[in-house]
């Protein structure tokens, strides 16, 4: 995915809640909205660099959203809404090999008591959800960085899913280069890789694909190991 928005880059300065931050581009300080509730500790730290979008729009509350940071000499996608678009176009594209041969896809449909991420039709009904990767040490990478009471019931609405005949698939995308595999994040939150090991077992499919990403554009590219 190629952006077509105006980009800045700055250096964090603080994050006093969830959903906005302080950033200084060229010695002025800016309030950015921040598109990802997680922790981001590990990447949120004063004085790392940091990309931005600029947005003159008299709905927004601030001018500036905070895309991406970089850890290492290498840039980190934090935005939780791009994985899905990212996924749709790689399916669309034959990207991703496990999701080939779809005729039909279709975004946020209600599945029982939640809303999955993607429904696909073609030789079978195939039910997804996507979770961004943002947690990264020492080059592996972890889902969630904060305890997900939410993504345990999406991960039960899979096993039910796949109960009742349908195709169902966990998929994780590392929004981030150079990924050497991916476990879920057994430290922080034991009760989601107790799920994510639940549902393996029940016959949901768990994969992790990781990104290119640059100020530029980010797409989906190769297929990462999953240890659990």
């Amino acid at each position: 995915m190629k952006f077509n928005y105006d980009a800045y880059f700055g250096t964090f300065i603080k994050r006093p809640n969830r959903f906005i931050a302080h950033i200084d581009i060229d010695g002025h300080e800016v309030i950015c909205h921040v598109p990802n509730t997680g922790r981001m500790k590990e990447l949120l730290i004063p004085g790392v660099e940091v990309m931005l979008s600029h947005h003159d729009s008299s709905t927004r509350k601030t001018e500036y959203e905070l895309r991406m940071v970089m850890k290492n000499s290498k840039w980190i996608s934090i935005d939780s809404q791009l994985p899905n678009t990212l996924v749709s176009e790689a399916i669309a594209h034959d990207i991703i090999s496990e999701l080939q041969g779809y005729k039909e896809i279709n975004r946020e449909v209600t599945y029982n008591k939640s809303r999955l991420d993607f429904q696909l039709l073609g030789e079978d009904t195939c039910f997804i959800e996507v979770k961004g990767v943002t947690l990264e040490r020492d080059g592996w990478c972890y889902f969630p960085d904060a305890p997900t009471e939410r993504g345990r019931k999406h991960i039960d609405e899979l096993i039910r899913a796949k109960s009742e005949g349908y195709r169902s698939v966990l998929l994780f995308i590392i929004q981030m280069e150079e990924a050497r595999g991916f476990s879920p994040n057994r430290i922080t939150d034991e009760a989601f890789a107790d799920k994510v090991k639940e549902a393996e077992n029940s016959g949901v499919e768990v994969l992790a694909y990781g990104c290119h990403v640059s100020p530029d554009e980010v797409y989906i590219t190769g297929k990462v190991p999953i240890i659990n």
